[in-house]
């Protein structure tokens, strides 16, 4: 019953998954780790992805990545991000790319970091204007795609990944309360400690 939960986010992130040219085995990069980027993960690594590599700023959340399924983690601040992403992949990028951060310095790192014809597919919601190198692009015929939220058979393929034991997202519970303690133990943790949570259940007592 709990999953239950989950399988909101987790269908948004298969959705994902499934209007990119993801295949199974190939390497793939993520960028954030809040709950769209973990279920990406997630996702990807039910699906068969070999090679997950995530960006995230925050040490807790980058924990987080590495728990649900990613091989590689990078610090944003500290890393070259497409440096290393080429480094794993052998020289040439990933294959795909899932931007749930949704800011610019993420978008242009990502850009570099896919491979000639690679993909980005950007889940994020973005807060302000984004502008994108159109020649990073062009010149090796990469693809840039938009996805929102889930269609019409999705939510039964997270379901049927959750029963067939493929896609196991209990980690992303972190938390569970009364209703009562809705705001000093569900959203001020969720605002003020992000590093610690991902999901908070509240339950409801009869």
């Amino acid at each position: 019953m709990e999953l239950g939960a989950l399988v909101e986010p987790l269908s948004v992130a298969w959705h994902s998954i499934n209007v990119s040219p993801f295949k199974k085995g190939d390497a793939v990069l993520v960028l954030g780790g809040g709950p769209i980027g973990l279920a990406v993960i997630q996702c990807l690594k039910a699906r068969g992805a070999e090679k997950i590599i995530a960006s995230e700023v925050s040490p807790g959340r980058r924990a987080f990545t590495k728990q649900l399924g990613a091989r590689y983690t990078l610090d944003p601040t500290t890393d070259d991000v497409v440096a290393r992403v080429r480094e794993i992949c052998g020289g040439v990028g990933a294959d795909v790319a899932f931007d749930a951060a949704g800011v610019q310095v993420g978008l242009d790192q990502a850009l570099k970091a896919i491979r000639a014809q690679g993909t980005l597919v950007n889940i994020a919601v973005w807060n302000k204007p984004a502008q994108l190198q159109m020649n990073d692009l062009v010149f090796r015929e990469k693809k840039y795609v938009g996805v929102t939220t889930f269609v019409q058979g999705d939510f039964r393929e997270v379901l049927d990944a959750i029963a067939s034991g493929n896609l196991k997202p209990e980690p992303m519970i972190t938390g569970k309360i009364q209703m009562d303690e809705i705001v000093e133990k569900g959203f001020k943790p969720l605002v003020e400690e992000k590093d610690k949570h991902v999901k908070i259940l509240v339950e409801v007592s009869p």
